[in-house]
């Protein structure tokens, strides 16, 4: 006779709920075991319970107290509806106690002359018919990932950034289909600036940053690491107020004829010198491509190109342009250099915030991300700063691993010659019609990061790595542009 099925214990689940409810708004199994009226080892074993049910740790014990998971966090707001409407089916429905009877004590008993009325106060918390922080909680779990996009849009604005104990940061999925939908084309305008605003003004989380990388990459339909199309992604988003000449395109350049597929993606900005990178690349014979498959073709027949982010996606360039409406950068412009549309098995970044820094490394690991380097000095585009001392943020195998790099010796950079023009002076540098210590010193350095950073290089100190960089750079003229890699084993 076969065992009747084991039905799930629905009342010690409620109460499951109900205690998880009480560890997100406490941070602490004591404050929460306090308030339930519950001693802590229960609530301890209760939580363990609670892992056991979910396959989440749901909280990280810290300092600071219980740090929710990115898993519990998405729970936090159904979580808090659920437990205030048992509070509220559980609570006595009755008004005001009946009065007592006469007091049986001492004989003292007697009504006051005067009854102290209410304290006056202001209602400085809720206006009237104001929904309170349950009621909020309750309308944004009835919105479900069924619902049209803008009314989750509208859900993730007001988690998001509904003020003080009313809102927490988006989780993976929920940023990953907030940015989907604006990407579609599917949020209304005023959407769109509320909810980018208010996470760059909150301050983005790996989280939301990584949940953000993943609709990018579905938008413009990235290849995987897998497909094995590139070794090298090496995004370059330059600031229109830099006005130096781009020496990084040498040192990609210097990558490239080494044998290493170099795909370079990038925009500069909306102003007159718009398409600033399409020319420099088109002056150094780096094929300048209108969409992936154009990218593709052009790594499989020179082993480098330079894909404007307008080419992967239009709607992405137009959001960009939000910036001149604003005057404010948004999370879009830090998640798009992990773009990698074409799934190269390494990355170089630029990031000049150490905040950004971490967060940017901290969302590769979230993303599977194995083996990347981050320069700081620049802002969203990689380029050496050679005579100071760096630090190369460096994913390797998928584990952080830092390398400190000395400052070279300085050198006196001399003034460009007054009868070139800038881009003419930057091309004469890589000819060798013209010298200049200090622009070869950034390129060579820059081509080490780069070489260090892709797990198919062998070189695995930088040293090593500038050594054969400086050599590629003497030897430029005699390369082929691509072809049979020098370096590979």
């Amino acid at each position: 006779m076969r065992e009747a099925a084991v039905k799930p214990d629905r009342p010690g689940q409620l109460r499951l709920l109900v205690v998880f409810d009480a560890l997100l708004r406490e941070g602490s199994v004591a404050k929460a075991a306090a308030g339930l009226g519950l001693q802590s080892p229960a609530v301890s074993r209760m939580l363990a319970q609670l892992r056991d049910m979910y396959g989440d740790p749901l909280f990280t014990r810290t300092a600071r107290g219980l740090i929710p998971t990115p898993f519990a966090e998405g729970l936090r707001l159904r979580l808090r509806a659920l437990a205030a409407e048992t509070e509220q089916l559980v609570a006595a429905s009755s008004g005001e106690p009946a009065a007592a009877g006469p007091a049986a004590g001492d004989g003292w008993a007697h009504r006051p002359l005067i009854s102290a009325p209410p304290l006056s106060v202001r209602p400085s918390v809720l206006l009237q018919g104001q929904p309170t922080p349950d009621d909020f909680a309750r309308k944004l779990a009835g919105i479900g990932h069924n619902a049209e996009p803008q009314k989750r849009l509208a859900k993730y604005i007001a988690t998001s950034g509904s003020g003080a104990g009313r809102c927490r940061p988006l989780a993976l999925e929920e940023a990953e289909d907030a940015l989907g939908i604006i990407l579609a084309g599917e949020a209304d305008p005023v959407q769109v600036g509320a909810l980018l605003a208010t996470m760059q003004y909150r301050g983005v989380t790996a989280a939301e940053m990584a949940g953000s990388i993943k609709a990018l990459r579905r938008h413009v339909g990235a290849y995987d690491v897998r497909d094995g199309l590139a070794d090298l992604d090496w995004p370059a988003y330059v600031s229109p107020k830099l006005k130096s000449p781009p020496w990084f395109l040498h040192a990609a350049r210097l990558v490239a004829m080494a044998g290493y597929r170099v795909l370079l993606h990038g925009h500069y900005g909306q102003g007159p010198d718009a398409g600033k990178l399409e020319l420099a690349a088109e002056t150094a014979g780096i094929p300048v491509c209108a969409s992936l498959g154009e990218a593709r073709a052009a790594l499989a027949a020179g082993a480098i190109a330079y894909l404007p982010i307008g080419g992967a996606s239009t709607q992405i360039q137009r959001l960009f342009g939000l910036y001149s409406l604003l005057e404010m950068r948004l999370p879009l412009n830090a998640a798009v250099p992990l773009l990698n549309p074409l799934g190269a098995a390494a990355s170089l970044l630029g990031v000049s915030m150490p905040s950004r820094r971490d967060l940017l490394r901290d969302a590769a690991v979230l993303l599977g991300v194995r083996d990347l380097s981050i320069l700081g000095g620049n802002r969203d585009f990689a380029e050496f700063t050679p005579f100071r001392a760096t630090t190369l943020f460096r994913l390797v195998g998928g584990e952080p691993a830092d390398t400190r790099i000395a400052a070279r010796r300085s050198v006196s950079a001399a003034p460009p010659p007054t009868a070139y023009t800038s881009r003419e002076y930057w091309q004469a540098v890589w000819t060798g019609a013209a010298r200049d210590d200090v622009a070869e010193a950034i390129v060579v350095d820059t081509a080490a990061a780069a070489l260090l950073t892709m797990p198919a290089c062998p070189l695995d100190t930088f040293e090593a790595a500038r050594k054969q960089a400086a050599a590629l750079w003497r030897g430029r003229a005699d390369l082929p542009r691509a072809g049979k890699p020098v370096l590979r084993a």
